[in-house]
């Protein structure tokens, strides 16, 4: 388990490689499909992702009777629908760590391999178990725009659990097996 503290330092986030788990603690960011257009769109973010993290996320967040956020859900969604954004957001901003399920395209892989930023796989299916590494909500944006699911969440994180799935060097796990799941195919059906 390779343990990595906010903010996410390019030559350590370099260093990964793709099948190496990962323990994220510090600041993570949610962003959505809106989230996504809106700064496609040329939209103001107003937020620091240099050395950051983006987790492609739509939590359940409550807001306690304090007044606090309480995170219930915080599992991973599919990260393909951002796929005409994110190479430019990677690039825009510095990011070194997209965080999501299902991997992404190679114009964004080849946008973490020019800018220094890996793609972290979450566990699907896992929301409640996720939600525990939350420590603290630290803020929200965008909460009256884009809808509580859309928001852009400020997570602290502790021990925040992923494998990297696609690196900084060029190498992706889900093209490598979509490859070999052809090759197996083509060779089962002549």
């Amino acid at each position: 388990m390779i343990e990595l503290t906010y903010p996410f330092d390019e030559a350590r986030v370099r260093a990964l490689k793709a099948g190496d788990a990962v323990s994220l603690t510090g600041r993570v960011y949610t962003g959505r499909d809106k989230f996504h257009k809106f700064f496609a769109d040329g939209g103001h973010l107003g937020l620091d992702f240099r050395d950051g993290a983006l987790y492609h996320c739509g939590p359940v967040v409550v807001k306690a009777a304090d007044g606090t956020w309480q995170v219930k859900a915080a599992g991973p969604t599919t990260s393909v629908r951002e796929n005409p954004y994110e190479p430019a957001f990677i690039a825009q901003t510095g990011v070194r760590i997209i965080i999501g399920k299902g991997g992404m395209d190679a114009a964004t892989l080849a946008a973490m391999k020019q800018h220094g930023c890996v793609y972290v796989q979450a566990v699907g299916g896992a929301a409640a178990l996720t939600a525990a590494a939350v420590t603290r909500v630290a803020g929200v944006s965008f909460l009256e725009e884009f809808g509580a699911a859309e928001a852009c969440w400020h997570f602290d994180v502790t021990d925040f659990r992923g494998v990297v799935a696609m690196d900084a060097h060029g190498r992706s796990l889900f093209a490598e097996v979509a490859a070999e799941s052809k090759r197996r195919l083509d060779r089962l059906i002549g």
